[in-house]
């Protein structure tokens, strides 16, 4: 009689986690982060009818990285969980928190007991009366469970992409700013990403009961535009040195070049 295989719990994890990252890593990165208009997500998404951000409820959206398929199933769970809660209690019930935690034991129950992992990351967010009350959850194919209270990054080139973010976010930009920030973190020092390949949506702070509101690409490229006619007039900060009077020899030193030795 042949004995079957043995493989040892710890190493049947660490294959599925490698697994189901490195699936993850073939697909688009994508930037969530807290602005004085709402909560602004960005993603590069060159398609213009599969949709990696959407609304789950009133002042909830939901965003995914990795295989399609399995992220819009979560999505839809989302969608229905939230709708069945808000019904039999309270619409004010329906909370980004409990959503996460719910995606949190769907993803952990599957990675744990299915021969498969499922290969996304999902972001739960909600935007608040003020940015405090802001809310960032990102689960991870594992169930795993991120409170953010600034911005958050999906995707394989996350470490990269919040170091960018680290070195030029602050509080209270505007959304054109976000925007701006959230594009060029997601590029790189090396790439431009086009509008038609952005995807682009924010819970904005005041937009009623439903806040949810998708960016079309003539906005975008209108508020990308405005930062930087910004950044143009902003270079020139000094003011002119007076001029010489006529018919006298000008008696200032000759400017040196602080790089010329």
């Amino acid at each position: 009689m042949s004995m079957p295989y043995y493989v040892a719990p710890e190493q049947v994890m660490k294959d599925r986690a490698d697994y189901a990252r490195k699936n993850i890593a073939r697909g688009r990165d994508l930037v969530a982060l807290i602005c004085a208009d709402g909560v602004l997500l960005c993603a590069e998404n060159p398609s213009s009818t599969l949709r990696k951000i959407s609304e789950i409820y009133d002042r909830i959206a939901f965003a995914g990285v990795g295989r399609y398929n399995e992220f819009d199933q979560l999505r839809i769970a989302g969608v229905r969980a939230a709708d069945l809660k808000g019904f039999s209690y309270s619409r004010e019930d329906v909370d980004a928190r409990s959503l996460a935690q719910q995606y949190a034991q769907i993803l952990g129950q599957i990675f744990t007991h299915e021969m498969k992992p499922m290969e996304v990351e999902v972001l739960v967010a909600e935007v608040g009366t003020e940015a405090r009350d802001d809310q960032l959850f990102h689960v991870l194919y594992d169930g795993t469970v991120f409170d953010d209270d600034k911005f958050t990054v999906l995707g394989g080139g996350a470490e990269a992409i919040s170091e960018r973010m680290r070195e030029s976010y602050a509080e209270g930009l505007d959304l054109a700013s976000a925007l701006a920030l959230a594009t060029k973190a997601l590029g790189g020092p090396d790439r431009t990403i086009e509008v038609g390949d952005l995807e682009v949506a924010i819970l904005q702070r005041d937009g009623g009961r439903r806040a949810f509101r998708r960016l079309s690409d003539d906005e975008v490229t209108g508020l990308l535009a405005a930062t930087a006619d910004d950044g143009d007039t902003d270079v020139t900060t000094s003011e002119p040195a007076p001029a010489e009077p006529p018919g006298e020899p000008s008696t200032a030193e000759p400017a040196t070049d602080p790089d010329e030795t």
